[in-house]
């Protein structure tokens, strides 16, 4: 299974967010909880996910952030 499998986006499940296919784990927590400090271990357990569920969902978000155009924002005076 790719990462691109391992990822659903259906508007019937968590309203169309991103998730662990197969579970209703959005990505966003998975990435979440690994920035906030959490473990590999610590997700997969939390979670009931493989490390390739995490890894498909580090990936996904690494795709969404290359798809992106970043502008600078205006200072303020």
């Amino acid at each position: 299974m790719t990462a691109n499998q391992r990822i659903l986006i259906d508007p019937t499940v968590c309203h169309g967010k991103p998730v662990i296919a197969g579970t209703r784990v959005p990505v966003a927590i998975v990435v979440g909880s690994l920035a906030a400090g959490m473990s590999l271990e610590e997700v997969q357990r939390e979670y009931d996910l493989t490390q390739a569920d995490i890894q498909a969902a580090l990936a996904f978000a690494g795709e969404l952030v290359q798809e992106e155009s970043f502008h600078p924002l205006p200072h303020a005076a």
